[in-house]
């Protein structure tokens, strides 16, 4: 059976079996623009991005995406080339004139002849994937694509990584894997603080003076963002592997990835 020939209670009980919870409250997903005409098809797509925690944003043409964008770049393409209206390649040659190279854009097309896909990557595509095919395979390769985008991007600027987090210093970004956290300036900057003086006992006036940088205000304060990001970054709040409290004295930020490493290399 080729993978676009699902019905819709076929759909309902494929989102039951695959079906993963993802916490996504501060989580800025990933935004997925989908063109594909063909509604059964589109929909098994979307089903898939949304099950690997990615926001899919599905068109059935080039126009319609095109109006939508409104100059908003998506976090990746996946793009189909036979669709009503401007064609897929035409459609490619205008994103990779609007938007940055960097974008990830992978070609789903039952077009396989070689001028096709030659003329597609030479206009900008990253991958090409023919119909009928393995949907699990497409996410796989779109996941993988963002991956590298996210090092990339880290890899142009200052970054600092603990666990599976990343701090983009220039950008002031916090990331889980490709996803952005979201964080509010004041939070980002206590985490900042926090990575910057990792190992070292800090009390709440320490951490209020270095970051808050006024002579007078309330240190509970610090306390307040420290369970917000806790809420963010740990996986247990009341057991966190990352913001530790220290009894009597304030806090401390450990990295244990980085204890690990550190043992092992002994």
């Amino acid at each position: 059976m080729q993978v676009y020939s699902y019905k819709f209670s076929e759909f309902f009980l494929l989102n039951i079996r695959i079906k993963k919870v993802y916490n996504h409250s501060v989580m800025e997903k990933a935004k997925i623009l989908i063109i594909e005409d063909v509604p059964e098809m589109a929909d098994l797509i979307a089903l898939y991005v949304q099950n690997a925690g990615m926001e899919p944003m599905v068109y059935p043409s080039a126009e319609e995406a095109t109006a939508s964008m409104r100059g908003q770049a998506p976090s990746a393409l996946l793009l189909d080339l036979n669709l009503p209206g401007m064609s897929g390649m035409d459609f490619l040659k205008n994103f990779r004139a609007e938007y940055k190279d960097s974008i990830p854009v992978i070609i789903v097309s039952a077009r396989d002849a070689d001028e096709d896909i030659i003329k597609a990557l030479d206009l900008g595509a990253d991958e090409f994937v023919t119909k009928p095919f393995s949907p699990r395979v497409l996410i796989a390769r779109l996941q993988a694509n963002l991956r590298r985008l996210s090092k990339t991007e880290a890899a142009a600027e200052e970054s600092i990584q603990f666990g599976e987090y990343t701090i983009l210093e220039n950008s002031c970004v916090l990331k889980r894997g490709v996803a952005k956290v979201r964080l509010s300036a004041r939070e980002f900057d206590v985490l900042d603080y926090l990575v910057h003086h990792e190992g070292e006992n800090l009390t709440p006036a320490t951490i209020f003076n270095a970051v808050w940088k006024v002579p007078f205000g309330d240190v509970t304060a610090v306390a307040v963002y420290i369970q917000r990001l806790r809420k963010k970054i740990e996986k247990d709040p009341q057991n966190p592997e990352y913001i530790k409290t220290c009894f009597r004295y304030g806090y401390r930020f450990e990295n244990p990835s980085k204890k690990k490493n550190e043992e092992s290399a002994r």
